[in-house]
This record gives structure tokens, sequence and C-alpha cells, in this order.
């Protein structure tokens, strides 16, 4: 997979991908994470990016012509399944996007700032519109990062117990099980006994009812 994301703050996003499981991935080969400063693509000396809304009010809007003459001459290198911008009024992102997500290819992400993006970059050259929540960012970098970590997990390779992924909260509609480890007794607080039992049918049983009961309980939503 190969992951181009556009942005007026590189430095802002790189940190993410230079550590713990992002950083693997990338060092194995199995992703490519390139940053696109926009003012490299910007205009007039003062690498203009942004201008003030037609029509007034407060705050900028990011140009078309540099998102533009960015997004061009990375189709004239190879072809994308999607270019994704990442927005609060975009679908709501899920573990079920992320999945789809994960099986493209060579993805673009731009990401917003200011009070977003001229409309014609949407209309023109946007695929698909993802939020990370009902909430406004500075920019749409954080989110990138959100979502580049949601799907770059799940590639093949990534993770070392790759069954891992298909057990997390959410891929099955349900709240994940509580979990424990090391040691069996703490403070008088004991781990449940079946998961000592070593009867993995028993424990796997146990597992989905835990599931079940703290989804009904915490987000019966899921359950529609």
């Amino acid at each position: 997979m190969r992951i181009d994301i556009i942005t007026v703050l590189p430095e802002l996003l790189k940190s993410p991908f230079e550590a713990s499981i992002l950083k693997r991935a990338i060092e194995k080969g199995l992703v490519e994470v390139h940053f696109h400063n926009l003012r490299d693509y910007s205009i007039g000396n003062y690498k203009q990016v942004d201008d003030y809304q037609f029509g007034g009010g407060a705050g900028m809007v990011l140009m078309i012509e540099p998102i533009d003459k960015c997004i061009s001459k990375l189709k004239k290198e190879r072809d994308y399944d999607d270019v994704i911008y990442m927005t609060p009024d975009g679908d709501t992102l899920n573990q079920g996007i992320s999945n789809e997500v994960s099986l493209k290819k060579n993805l673009i992400i731009l990401c917003g700032h200011y009070k977003g993006v001229d409309q014609r970059v949407r209309d023109l050259f946007i695929t698909r519109e993802i939020s990370i929540g009902d909430y406004v960012l500075s920019g749409g970098e954080l989110a990138a990062a959100v979502l580049c970590d949601s799907i770059i997990r799940l590639l093949p390779g990534v993770l070392n117990d790759e069954t891992s992924a298909l057990t997390d909260t959410f891929q099955d509609n349900l709240l994940a099980p509580p979990v424990y480890t090391r040691p069996s007794d703490y403070k008088g607080l004991k781990v449940p006994e079946v998961l000592l039992s070593g009867d993995f049918p028993k424990i796997e049983k146990w597992r989905e009812e835990q599931a079940m009961e703290r989804t009904t309980k915490l987000r019966p939503d899921l359950l529609k």
C-alpha cells in the first residue's frame, strides 16, 4: 500500500509514523507513506495556499489551485483507488470503513485546514470524505494519522499475530471482552477461573458472553 498525505503542516504528521507498529510496517516495506507540503505548490512569492472566502465571513479557505497542482502531479505518476478528504462532515470512521480502505493499493489523503477547502476541490477530486467524530480540530492532520493507524495495522504482516486484528473491538459489531494478565491474584482481585481452566471452548463461550453483555450495557446502538 502507498499513502500520499497532502498537508500544510507535514511536521505535525511525521511523529506517529516514526514509532511502534506504523514504523515497523514502513520498515518492512508493507506500506509507503509520503508527505506533501501544499506550500510547495503555492501561488506567488509568499507561498500562498489560502484566501478569504467569497461572501464574507470569518476564517480562511484552502485554495483550489495548489491542491489541483499537487493531486494532478501525483495522478500522473500512478493510479489511485481513492482521494480521501478528512472533514468533520464526512462519513464517521468505523471499523467497517477501516477494513474496506485497508484493501486499497494507493491512497491520497487531503488534510483540511482553517475553514476547509474550496468546494470545487471536493466536487472535482475527492472520492471519499471521512470524519473521526462530531467535533472540530484545527486541521485534518491528526485525523489523517488516526485513519492511517486504523488501516495500516490491518495489512497482512504488520501485526506479529494477525489474528489479533480479527478479534479487535468492533470487528463483529461488539465491544471486546475483558482481558487479564499476570498475576492471577492482585490484592484480592482475581482473574476469572474460566480463563485459567485451559478449556478453550469454554473460554471462547465466556468471551462471547462477556462481549455481548458489555455491548448491550455500554453500546446498545452497535447491536442495531
